[in-house]
């Protein structure tokens, strides 16, 4: 795959609560993927965009949610975030990024 097609994969990490506990915890990262992203394209995409060795990519789909402002009644959009864990020793420095 090409290098250009891998870096737009990965759209921006994702900062949550649930987030920082499994990178505090577990050498976890989260981040926030395109919908057609399969779990080795996200490795290949992780290793070459942060130059890291990953031992495994678990992925999730966020599903919508009903939104309501007023009368109008809407939903949210659907997004996939990836669990990324890295091998022993590896990180990733993320202070300066912007979603």
């Amino acid at each position: 795959m090409k290098q250009e097609r891998l870096l737009k994969l990965i759209r921006a990490p994702h900062m949550s609560e649930k987030a920082t506990i499994a990178t505090e915890q577990r050498n976890e990262f989260v981040f926030e993927v395109e919908q057609t992203a399969t779990k080795p394209k996200i490795k290949e995409a992780i290793e070459l965009l942060f130059k890291t060795q990953v031992k495994s990519v678990r992925v999730v789909n966020v599903k919508t949610k009903p939104k309501r402002f007023g009368k109008m009644q809407g939903r949210t959009k659907a997004w996939k975030k990836a669990y990324v864990s890295l091998a022993e020793g590896q990180q990733i420095e993320l202070t300066g990024v912007q979603p």
